[in-house]
């Protein structure tokens, strides 16, 4: 059963669309290598169709059968000349093959490719309520293996396909051509195997898109489990995992041997029915050789035909079972690709009043999560931050410090209420515009399979490497870059996992200075640091916060101690507000997490 997906993604999407018909917007731009291909199949097919004419008037020839000089395919050719005329059309047929393979492989390949970059784009613009639902472990399971199978149909079985069917109907019109009498006895026998083979392909239809939903279950809770490796290894929980996983494997593999028995079972019914006719047919037809109304040349022109046509019926069952597949994986790929974002570019957005400086205000905004609406994460919150103003957001956990973080940057749209930067409605600002403004450091540090120079340029791809490493040098980057074997081109691994918890959020701090953005977010920006470190990295926040809007999230109330104010949130509201002096000698929710924290009674 199909994995549940995100309700972006619309029930009765996979209903409408016609499978690899949809497929046409990525095949239209090459549609002169396609039409090229078609014609390459054509000359290839009519190649092969004239081989068996050339047998029967070789044979015909050999055997002192030809009616007269003239006549047959190849007139008053030498029994040499017939040979060197056979040996031409095999070598016509072998170039226009090697030609349609080549072709149809670079339209398969380059059309998956162009399908993987879409998918892969429309992902990374989905708004994080889309993996909500959805595992990463699921869209990567699409993105290579049901792209593999797309691109196996496109590059390969429709052409394979294509060419038995012209194999089959040419063969078909041939043996009418050859003799009619026969013609009429296969085409009654092969009518009866029509509905069984279109019945058993509906089912292997139904089987593929299962097998693929239970490899994809597989790959997600196997990119899941690889990307937690140290936790799982800390609590000793490997060989439940590696049950986990082969219980999924197991489940992947019963329904492809499923899968795969129904084809079986389909290709067994048709090539016995098929052969079984068609040997049959060839009874029929010796007989008449014997009593002298066909020639030798015609049956065997016949034979060669029939054969022609069982072994074009034989990979039309194959390529419609690897068809089937492709549509089941199609439906799976246009599912994504179809997904609209739950945050929307406006239609015309508006210019940023004053880009270099950040003012911003929340007018009665409440916020429900998609997932939990009966619970608003944010009620009726007014807050105005003035252009270079720091604050402070503070309060317990769920109170909803980093939803107001999700909320500026637009990963979710408010319920109600507005959100204004300088003034203008987010909702109304180009998200690339709107997100170009705002530098954030996350609570869990994101380090990329790069080196550590690349890592923090990422925060402004054109900035040189001595702005880098300026950079480098406010976060104390340089303390333990200068001490890793090739410096700032050292390899960080995969989720920098060569770095310290420390390092890696030295790294993320880095990369927020070097975008320079007028307006700052930290959160919990120094909670993996010792109080050594967390001292030299806060001197060189403060030099970066100087002229821009910094708003902080922090649990430790010793790093907010010089903001200029503190917010302090509970329950989705505001319930105090002030200078941090100030709030410590009042009695309300930041005096009582500052006793706790400083032991001040």
């Amino acid at each position: 059963m199909p994995i549940a997906t995100p309700t972006s993604i619309r029930p009765d999407a996979a209903r409408r669309l016609s499978s690899l018909w949809d497929l046409w917007p990525f095949l239209r731009p090459y549609r002169g290598r396609i039409a090229q291909a078609f014609v390459l199949l054509c000359l290839g097919s009519g190649t092969i169709l004239l081989v068996p004419l050339a047998f029967r008037d070789l044979i015909d020839f050999g055997f002192g059968q030809r009616q007269s000089a003239g006549g047959g395919l190849l007139g008053t050719l030498s029994l040499n000349g017939h040979f060197a005329a056979l040996f031409g059309l095999a070598c016509l047929w072998a170039l226009s093959v090697a030609a349609r393979y080549y072709t149809v492989t670079w339209v398969g390949e380059r059309v998956t490719a162009d399908l993987r970059s879409a998918v892969y784009a429309r992902m990374l613009g989905q708004s994080p309520q889309f993996f909500e639902t959805l595992q990463t472990g699921e869209v990567l399971s699409r993105l290579t293996g049901d792209t593999t199978l797309i691109q196996t149909v496109i590059g390969s079985s429709i052409s394979m396909g294509l060419r038995s069917l012209f194999q089959f109907v040419g063969g078909m019109i041939m043996l009418a051509v050859t003799s009619f009498y026969l013609f009429s006895l296969n085409v009654g026998l092969m009518a009866l195997l029509a509905l069984p083979i279109f019945a058993i392909g509906r089912k292997v239809k139904k089987l593929s898109r299962e097998s693929q939903d239970k490899i994809a279950d597989a790959s997600a809770l196997a990119g899941e489990i690889l990307n937690a490796v140290p936790t799982v290894q800390a609590y000793t929980q490997e060989p439940r995992e590696t049950r986990r996983f082969a219980d999924r494997a197991e489940v992947s593999f019963k329904t492809a041997i499923r899968r795969t028995r129904v084809r079986a079972a389909l290709t067994a019914l048709i090539i016995t029915a098929v052969m079984g006719s068609i040997i049959f047919v060839l009874w029929i037809g010796a007989k008449q050789v014997h009593e002298g109304s066909m020639t030798g040349g015609q049956l065997a022109s016949f034979v060669l035909y029939a054969v022609l046509v069982a072994g074009g019926v034989g990979t039309m069952a194959e390529v419609w079972g690897d068809v089937m597949r492709a549509a089941g994986a199609t439906e799976r790929l246009l599912e994504l690709l179809n997904a609209r974002p739950t945050v929307v570019e406006a239609a015309a957005p508006q210019a940023l009043p004053q880009p270099g400086k950040a003012e911003i205000r929340f007018e009665n905004v409440t916020f429900r999560y998609p997932s939990q609406m009966q619970t608003a994460a944010l009620d009726e919150i007014s807050l105005h931050i003035a252009p270079g103003e720091s604050v402070a957001l503070v309060g317990p956990s769920g109170a909803g410090k980093t939803t107001l973080f999700q909320l500026l940057l637009r990963f979710y749209d408010v319920t109600n209420g507005t959100i204004r930067f300088n003034g203008q409605d987010i909702r109304q600002l180009s998200l690339h515009e709107l997100r170009d403004k705002i530098a954030i450091v996350p609570q869990d540090s994101v380090i990329f399979s790069a080196n550590a120079l690349e890592n923090i340029r990422y925060g402004r791809p054109t900035a040189s490497d001595e702005e880098v490493m300026a950079a480098a040098r406010l976060a104390q980057v340089e303390e333990f870059i200068n001490r890793l074997p090739e410096g700032y081109r050292t390899f960080l691994g995969e989720r920098g996992t060569r770095l310290s918890g420390g390092q890696r959020q030295r790294i993320a701090i880095a990369r927020a200075i070097l975008k320079n953005a007028p307006l700052l977010l930290l959160d919990e920006a120094t909670s993996a640091l010792d109080a050594e470190s967390e001292i030299l990295v806060q001197q060189g926040l403060n030099a970066a916060m100087q002229g821009r809007t910094t708003i902080v999230i922090a649990h430790r109330l010793a790093t907010v101690k010089k903001v200029g104010r503190i917010i302090v949130l509970e329950h989705g509201r505001i319930v105090e507000t002030g200078a941090p002096e100030d709030l410590r000698k009042q009695s309300g929710l930041y005096a009582r997490l500052a006793r706790l924290q400083f032991d001040v009674e």
